[in-house]
């Protein structure tokens, strides 16, 4: 996901079919779209103009400015030298989603950049809109305040595994955070790589340091996506314990467990908490 696959040659759908089975051909990944060499199918992708919003590079609408975003963003994939490892994807007719991480060589070494895409469809399965999440604190060493992109939506349900777990976190009820994973369940901070905090001893450290800011970290629910036993969520930070902070966008991937409960939640912002160390 998210580009539409009859839009593309028989070339480069084969080259694509190579890794997938034909079963999963649903969508082309992103990632592969951009480096396929095929701008018209992108671009055809969208159900009216193209509508991308990039962390670093922000609002990105209409041919031209994607044109130019298709070429500089293939330009830092080759230079860079980046492989893709999939992650997890869901396809709804209205929805779409990608997980993936980026294995990239940086000036400071190997980076493992875990980035996620969200797409809303149209007609005939055409995107309406893509979302791209990632947090800079890998590539630039800082953080960007990146202001909201959708409205919240207070009528969204999540299923109970991740219900459970957004109200322990909204409270700073750590007890009941650590409680909502299995006991080999983990949370992955958006930096990824070395900030993955797994099994409860690990988790109550993680998230005691999370919530010692007079509290906890209550999320503006936007949008959701379920797929089987996966659940996607976008939202907005507005306050970290005790302190406000100037709204900003994000997306959250969860995992349910054998037991019912997460067996992984990872996070997709970019938000600088007020705290002594800060989570990546």
């Amino acid at each position: 996901m998210p580009w539409v696959p009859e839009l593309f040659s028989a070339p480069a759908l084969e080259r694509l079919l190579e890794k997938r089975r034909r079963a999963e051909l649903l969508a082309v990944p992103f990632f592969y779209g951009l480096t396929a060499g095929e701008l018209d199918a992108l671009i055809d992708s969208f159900a009216d103009e193209p509508v991308v919003h990039d962390p670093m590079r922000g609002r990105i609408r209409g041919v031209t400015e994607f044109e130019a975003f298709v070429t500089e963003m293939k330009g830092w994939l080759a230079e860079h030298n980046v492989s893709i490892e999939n992650v997890e994807h869901i396809i709804l007719p209205a929805r779409g989603f990608e997980e993936v991480i980026l294995h990239l060589h940086s000036e400071s070494g190997p980076v493992d950049l875990p980035v996620a895409i969200v797409a809303d469809r149209g007609r005939r399965g055409r995107i309406q809109e893509l979302r791209i999440y990632y947090s800079g604190w890998q590539l630039t060493g800082s953080h960007v305040n990146r202001p909201p992109l959708l409205q919240p939506n207070s009528t969204l349900r999540p299923p109970d595994y991740v219900a459970g777990y957004l109200s322990a976190l909204a409270a700073g009820n750590v007890d009941a955070i650590v409680n909502a994973f299995e006991p080999d369940g983990y949370a992955r901070e958006p930096a990824g790589g070395p900030y993955i905090h797994q099994g409860r001893e690990q988790l109550r450290a993680f998230y005691e340091h999370w919530c010692s800011n007079d509290g906890g970290v209550p999320l503006e629910r936007c949008a959701l996506i379920e797929g089987e036993g996966t659940c996607v969520l976008e939202y907005n930070i507005v306050q970290w314990g005790g302190t406000k902070l100037p709204p900003q966008a994000g997306v959250a991937v969860f995992t349910r467990g054998p037991g019912g409960k997460l067996a992984a939640a990872r996070m997709y912002d970019d938000a600088e908490p007020p705290l002594t160390r800060q989570p990546q």
